[in-house]
């Protein structure tokens, strides 16, 4: 054998330690992978799960009854007896009514400054949601 020739054993060393370097090297990578992939995963998974829970309570929904609307709130009347009086002629009545009418009907006289006080109370009620007015000047109950 010549001096310059490699020993046969450590050139099957330096080999082996080479391949052992690759290999080492290779399933780091792999590892780093399966890290990676793991993660992923773990992402997926919830993603799956969030759409499962969405479809489970989109189906609930579908199938569950309407709820019924709140009732709407009782309009609160003045207390002032005038506004009795026009609320008990219009229920009486049941049917849309002028200011003018009103007066007729609480006998007030037909002067200007009675039918206008009639209405502004009339509109007053109607802001407030105890009337309506079907027309300008006509004033109604609210239909349920």
């Amino acid at each position: 054998m010549n001096a310059l020739d490699p020993d046969p054993g450590t050139w099957l060393l330096d080999r082996i330690d080479a391949h052992e370097k690759t290999l080492t090297s290779q399933i780091e990578q792999a590892h780093a992978q399966i890290e990676e992939l793991t993660g992923r995963l773990r992402e997926l998974d919830q993603d799956l799960d969030h759409l499962r829970i969405t479809r489970k309570t989109l189906l609930v929904l579908a199938t569950a009854p309407d709820p019924a609307p709140p009732p709407p709130p009782t309009p609160m009347v003045p207390d002032h007896p005038a506004y009795q009086q026009i609320l008990t002629l219009m229920i009486g009545t049941g049917q849309p009514t002028r200011a003018r009418d009103l007066c007729l009907a609480l006998d007030l006289p037909l002067e200007r400054k009675n039918i206008e006080n009639t209405r502004a109370k009339l509109k007053r009620l109607v802001s407030l949601g105890v009337l309506v007015e079907i027309e300008p000047g006509l004033f109604a109950q609210p239909r349920p």
